[in-house]
């Protein structure tokens, strides 16, 4: 099977701000924040208010979407990924292998869909919100999915089980501006061939194994260079 390798190296989603006793300002929070500001700022009518669900969502150019909710007590998931089924159904996956829990197919909208919680939290907000005042709460209330891959540049939201959503820290240094990160084990569990998966990069990158040693781990990567 033909995979490419992508010259990029990852770590893995972990707290990299520099915390002291003296309880320093952390760093790589605030600057998630204003990063996330600038990506909002650039997808423009991209992104929109779902009222039905309470929840923000973020448009990819290609449909792609990150929903987060406004209020992590709702009933609603916490946040949703969702893109077409299509090109994973191509590349040979049979929907009803994948983890039923993690991975909903709509068969009808042909989209896969892949809900998450991060936890209980009544969200209050001063006057009206934005989605960047929600992502401020998801990084005082959730700090620990918030990180910062310094080789590439980008800042994230960890998903669970290796599925990310990434931005870039400054969009003009960077041609990967945002990014849909997969795990692929449970599409090549589920018959897919991640490298025919049409529109999406499948390839080796390095993470942090968490003990501080590089290992080379695979990835299904969707970027979009939005200037």
């Amino acid at each position: 099977m033909f995979r490419r390798k992508i010259a990029i190296v990852m770590t893995v989603l972990t707290l990299a701000g520099v915390l002291s006793a003296c309880d320093q300002v952390d760093v790589v929070g605030k600057s998630a924040v204003t990063s996330f500001d600038t990506l909002v700022n650039k997808l423009g009518d991209k992104v929109t208010f779902d009222e039905s669900k309470n929840s923000w969502v973020i448009v990819s150019p290609t449909g792609e979407t990150l929903e987060l909710s406004k209020d992590f007590s709702s009933d609603e998931p916490d946040a949703i990924v969702e893109f077409d089924a299509a090109p994973f159904i191509n590349a040979g996956l049979e929907v009803t292998k994948l983890p039923v829990n993690q991975y909903v197919y709509d068969s009808g909208a042909g989209k896969i869909r892949m809900p998450y919680e991060f936890g209980q939290e009544e969200f209050t907000y001063s006057g009206e919100a934005t989605v960047v005042d929600t992502f401020r709460q998801l990084v005082d209330t959730n700090r620990k999915v918030i990180g910062y891959h310094a080789q590439l540049g980008h800042y994230g939201i960890a998903l669970g089980d290796g599925n990310m959503f990434e931005w870039a820290k400054d969009m003009d240094k960077n041609d990967k501006d945002m990014v849909f990160v997969l795990n692929p084990q449970p599409f090549l569990e589920a018959g897919v061939d991640p490298a025919k998966v049409e529109g999406w990069v499948f390839g080796t990158v390095k993470v942090d194994n968490g003990k501080g040693k590089m290992v080379e781990v695979e990835k299904l990567l969707k970027p979009f260079d939005l200037k």
